[in-house]
């Protein structure tokens, strides 16, 4: 029995990741500067990394050398037992390349899932480590033909490892996968075609947490017992929003436990601006900025306008996403014609989607008259 473990949960570091055409390995090597000191501090009795460690099956070399020191940092330096599993972007077989003679300095990675369940044990905890595969795999590995889906395979994983599990010591899942209510985000690769890729909560019911890789937000999902821990840092505009973090869990001989988050902080933030170009380009309004940001700017401005990428530019040196509100508008108004043409409107409110698609000016009542006019004069010559 123990009276409190502390357990420091992260995923999603997705070494070697690119950002529209940008490299984050230096803003991965500072947050990952962070959350060694943060191990540093809070001592706890393992880290566990819950899948995407690298951004793709054959990584970048700076993304290996990165990966390489930090576990050293974690492992060898600090003495701490990590555990880790791959996640989709990985390469089960090269994260697979040495576990077993990591385990003697109580370094537990499983890339490819096997048919031993055996829990690593530590401090009276059993651990299980479940790699993302995908269905095909574990139903020859199983022997199961009736498997097809995620939720197929995990239920079967889990039916094996209850197999063995006991119910009255404190037991934890660390996985790789998309829960069912799960909210997902723009950098996230879909698992499966429909919903064959999501897993019911309740599939995980017989552990006291699981710790869970995938989805990009620790917000994903709200759960008493799953968590994400979220990503690394931000990897595309639509978690401009989010807090990254990790997830520091304190837990007692019940299997209870208390959550917190540890906020990790990049150079450079990945931001979305909105605004006149003029107005961002006035020193009054730029100077309250950080200006060397990762920003997705959306310009609110109509009509033409000379080179406005190069203007930013020069006061906003990483610019990598610029848009027109105006152009977001009219592929509404496209889709807004398409519909009403499919629903056989009038020639007059045809006219009128297309006069403002093409113009983003109102269509003002005494255009309409004027029109209407013409219309009924080509209808009376043609009949």
């Amino acid at each position: 029995m123990i009276d409190i473990m502390k357990l420091i949960h992260t995923a999603d570091w997705h070494l070697g990741k690119l950002v529209h055409g940008i490299y984050m390995t230096e803003q991965q090597r500072e947050v990952l500067r962070q959350f060694v000191q943060l191990v540093e501090r809070e001592q706890p009795d393992a880290v566990l990394i819950a899948g995407d460690l690298y951004d793709r099956s054959v990584p970048p070399t700076e993304a290996v050398e990165l990966l390489n020191e930090v576990l050293y940092q974690l492992n060898v330096e600090l003495k701490v037992p990590v555990l880790a599993i791959s996640g989709n972007h990985d390469s089960a077989e090269r994260l697979s390349f040495g576990s077993s003679w990591f385990r003697r300095s109580q370094f537990y990675l499983k890339g490819k899932l096997t048919t031993d369940f055996t829990p690593v044990r530590i401090e009276g905890v059993n651990f299980y480590l479940i790699p993302y595969s995908e269905p095909g795999i574990v139903r020859e590995l199983l022997g199961d033909d009736s498997i097809h889906t995620h939720e197929d395979a995990m239920k079967a994983i889990i039916g094996e490892i209850e197999k063995q599990l006991n119910p009255n010591e404190i037991n934890i899942l660390i996985g790789h996968a998309f829960v069912l209510g799960g909210k997902t985000t723009d950098s996230e690769r879909t698992l499966a075609v429909g919903g064959s890729g999501c897993i019911s909560a309740d599939v995980f019911s017989p552990f006291h947490y699981t710790a869970l890789g995938h989805l990009h937000s620790p917000n994903a999902l709200s759960h008493p017992t799953i968590r994400y821990s979220g990503s690394l840092l931000k990897y595309s505009f639509s978690e401009a929003n989010q807090k990254k973090s990790v997830t520091i869990i304190e837990l007692d001989d019940n299997g209870q436990f208390e959550i917190r988050e540890e906020k990790l902080t990049p150079k450079l933030d990945l931001r979305e601006l909105e605004g006149y170009l003029d107005e961002l380009l006035d020193p009054a309004f730029y100077q309250q900025q950080k200006t060397d940001d990762y920003l997705k700017i959306t310009l609110l401005d109509e009509g033409a306008l000379i080179d406005p990428i190069g203007k930013l530019r020069k006061v906003y040196p990483n610019v990598l996403h610029l848009e027109r509100k105006v152009d977001f508008l009219d592929e509404r108004r496209k889709e807004q014609y398409f519909i009403m043409k499919e629903k056989e409107v009038s020639e007059l409110e045809l006219f009128q989607r297309f006069y403002e698609q093409m113009t983003t000016r109102p269509f003002t009542d005494e255009k309409r008259s004027i029109m209407k006019t013409i219309i009924e004069s080509v209808k009376k010559e043609v009949l």
